[in-house]
């Protein structure tokens, strides 16, 4: 890593001033926590699926306080339209032409709640916001804040008044994550900070946007050896010849992998990436990407199993040494 081009030196001790914070208002989540920061700084978006009141969106607020990023939230419903998401054109009588109002989705952290209560329709307009980082709107491209970050809930899809969301669109999210129910002992201490007033009331940024925007670019500099981008490329061919498998890992799945595991390697304060950094990011990254076939659904299998037994059947590269760039 050039050294010149650093500011962080010691990231962990931001990175982790940056949990603690969020640990004010999410009790007892904290592998959660860490695998949320690590696809924001990634550059990648995230997807939140689990049981209503558990605590995704007040994660997704944390995150955004945290980071000190302009924060603004979407609540998916039934009705709503693409252009209530991405913004519209309005005639403007005093000066004789259109002008274009932003909706939402031109936020650095953008909240979609609720996301597959609303229409296929709508749905799609997150689409292009997403990969490139843009919105085109009548023939206009408008280019998104940096960061840009879309965190999205979802309830399960058992859900009476759900839609699945599209695979161009899962693919998309970066990981997906899953809060689950507190501990006895977790929901004691959240009804103690919950008493008086709610601590999101309270909570400051500990960075600011362009310190993260840094922290970004820092982690996509971390090196990453030709042996494990071998690895990373043969564990998604592995799925895509997967007979339980409809649809396998894609190239996007497989540049997200690789640049989660740099960012891993650079919150524990590495130049470099190990296997370790690999495996302990495939399930978050790959499952929600990977479709099952009929008949093993029918047999009731599991993505993520299926994805672990791969991994665990492959053999993990030895790193004899490690060059830095």
């Amino acid at each position: 890593m050039a050294s010149k081009t650093r500011i962080f030196d010691q990231p962990q001790p931001l990175v982790e001033r940056m949990i603690m914070n969020v640990e004010k208002v999410i009790v007892g989540k904290r592998e959660t926590i860490e695998k949320a920061f690590i696809a924001m700084l990634s550059g990648g978006h995230l997807l939140l699926e689990d049981v209503p009141g558990v605590g995704k969106t007040m994660l997704a607020r944390a995150l955004a306080k945290t980071i000190g990023c302009e924060f603004k939230r979407i609540q998916c419903t039934p009705d709503l339209l693409p252009s209530d998401v991405t913004g519209v054109s309005v005639w403007n009588v005093k000066s004789n032409e259109f002008e274009f109002r932003p909706g939402p989705l031109m936020t650095s952290v953008v909240l979609a709640d609720e996301c597959n209560r609303t229409s296929p329709k709508t749905q799609s307009a997150f689409l292009e916001a997403m990969e490139e980082k843009r919105v085109t709107i009548d023939g206009t491209s408008y280019e998104l804040p940096k960061p840009f970050v879309v965190i999205a809930t979802q309830n399960p899809m058992d859900y009476e008044g759900t839609y699945a969301l599209p695979e161009a669109q899962m693919d998309r999210f970066m990981m997906k994550l899953s809060l689950g129910y507190p501990s006895h002992d977790q929901e004691i201490l959240m009804l103690d900070r919950l008493q008086d007033r709610h601590p999101l009331e309270s909570l400051k940024p500990v960075i600011v946007q362009d310190e993260f925007v840094q922290l970004q670019k820092e982690a996509a500099m971390v090196h990453v050896d030709n042996t494990l981008k071998d690895f990373i490329v043969r564990l998604a061919l592995a799925t895509r010849d997967h007979a339980d498998f409809y649809v396998g890992a894609s190239p996007r799945a497989s540049y997200a992998l690789m640049r989660g595991a740099q960012t891993s390697a650079y919150v524990k304060g590495r130049s470099f990436v190990v296997p370790d950094d690999i495996k302990d990011l495939v399930l978050p990254v790959w499952t929600h990407r990977l479709i099952l076939t009929s008949d093993a659904r029918m047999m009731g299998r599991s993505a993520d199993l299926i994805l672990q037994s791969l991994l665990d059947g492959m053999q993990t590269p030895v790193l004899r040494y490690v060059t830095a760039k």
